[in-house]
């Protein structure tokens, strides 16, 4: 005869997960001219094995510095402050509002022929039926 062993009740932590709202949604950090030459001039006076412990203290990485670096050296302070990130767009804003246009008028013409096929598909239809009927009266 086998005899089991009633299995002791779990109890489980709830499902729900709450997430800490200060990492939902973090935005961009934006430095200033003042602290991106501080930061270069703190770099420069480092010594051997110090830049680690300076980028990891603010949070900073090493290309960052590079970028700097280059920004001063083309067009000096005002370089730094630049804020916009990314490549330029190469379009204007004309081109992409004739871009816009054709894709709709594009998809505006799609439409019309999907409608013009419908309209003949029915036209056949009514003749199929009337037809039909013709044949059944006779």
């Amino acid at each position: 005869m086998d005899v089991t062993m009633p299995k002791p009740e779990t109890t489980l932590p709830p499902q729900e997960v709450n997430p800490d709202p200060a990492l939902e949604k973090r935005a961009r950090r934006v430095l200033s001219a003042d602290y991106k030459l501080r930061i270069l001039r703190e770099a420069d006076a480092c010594a051997r094995g110090e830049l680690g412990e300076l980028l990891r203290r603010e949070k900073l990485y090493h290309a960052q510095l590079s970028q700097w670096r280059r920004e001063l050296a083309e067009s000096g302070v005002e370089g730094l402050s630049k804020s916009a990130p990314g490549p330029k767009s190469v379009m204007t804003a004309e081109s992409k509002r004739i871009t816009q246009l054709e894709k709709e008028n594009q998809r505006l013409q799609q439409q019309l022929l999907v409608k013009d096929h419908c309209l003949e598909l029915q036209k056949k239809a009514l003749s199929l039926i009337d037809a039909f009927d013709l044949e059944s009266r006779t």
